[in-house]
């Protein structure tokens, strides 16, 4: 059965009498994971957490849509990693400006990128944007932010680590390669002490900080974390969906 809050499975027998509150876009990025991970793991990852949180949210009454997902994402770090696939920070702009317009032409006035990839920045996008739509209210979600990852994880990394592992090993373990094929994810920080303490900021090449194109140890992976720590994740989504379509944006600080 077609599920309604998913636009890519719904048709114009129930669209043209339906109208939504909020429109979920999830944004990933197609690239290396590791030598173990497909390269649509954020893919894969962003597009279950719209969709189940979305089923939760929809089950509450949320009046809510989830575009389908954008696969690619700035990945300017990685132009030296085979098919790892990039869109500039302006072609972003570009294609959102574009989606927006139809929203904001068609009356959805809130909209959210679900953000499934840790190069993609979108604070100075969304501001033009909003100046653009002045009856848009766009926001952005970091899923991976969600919750306490020390609370589900022994190892926290960056990219391909112990949470993604499961993660994958959970919705998608069919494209997990066996755990002899794993790499170790040990990534080899800046000499320079301000970047490693984060206040300074450089891009990372990520050939060189990573032989594997892992962030993080994987080998505690388990698709019993992952599950646990996607239905935590879920949960609190879907409640901010929830939260978005019942808010009245005009009245929305007290």
């Amino acid at each position: 059965m077609p599920r309604p809050y998913v636009l890519a499975e719904t048709n114009w027998k129930h669209l043209k009498e339906e109208q939504f509150e909020l429109a979920v876009l999830p944004w990933a990025a197609t690239e290396a994971h590791n030598y173990h991970l497909p390269y649509a793991t954020d893919i894969i990852e962003g597009s279950a957490i719209a969709e189940e949180s979305a089923k939760i949210a929809w089950e509450q009454g949320a009046k809510i849509t989830v575009l389908p997902t954008i696969p690619f994402g700035v990945n300017t770090g990685q132009s030296d990693i085979y098919l790892d696939m990039n869109l500039n920070p302006s072609t972003q702009f570009a294609i959102l400006k574009d989606i927006i317009e139809v929203l904001n032409r068609q009356g959805i006035h809130k909209f959210i990128i679900l953000n499934s990839h840790g190069g993609n920045n979108w604070k100075s996008i969304v501001r033009e944007l909003g100046l653009l739509f002045p009856k848009m209210f766009i926001c952005v979600t970091h899923w991976p932010l969600i919750v306490d990852r020390t609370e589900y994880f022994d190892i926290v990394g960056d990219h391909a680590d112990e949470m993604e592992t499961s993660l994958i090993l959970h919705l998608a373990p069919e494209l997990v390669l066996s755990k002899k094929e794993w790499g170790n994810g040990k990534e080899l920080k800046n000499k320079i002490k301000a970047f490693s303490e984060g206040w300074a900021w450089t891009e990372r090449p990520w050939s060189k900080i990573s032989e594997d194109t892992g962030v993080g140890n994987p080998h505690a992976a388990t698709k019993e974390k992952g599950k646990k720590f996607f239905k935590a994740v879920c949960g609190k989504m879907s409640q901010l969906f929830v939260d978005l379509t019942e808010v009245d944006i005009e009245n929305l600080y007290e």
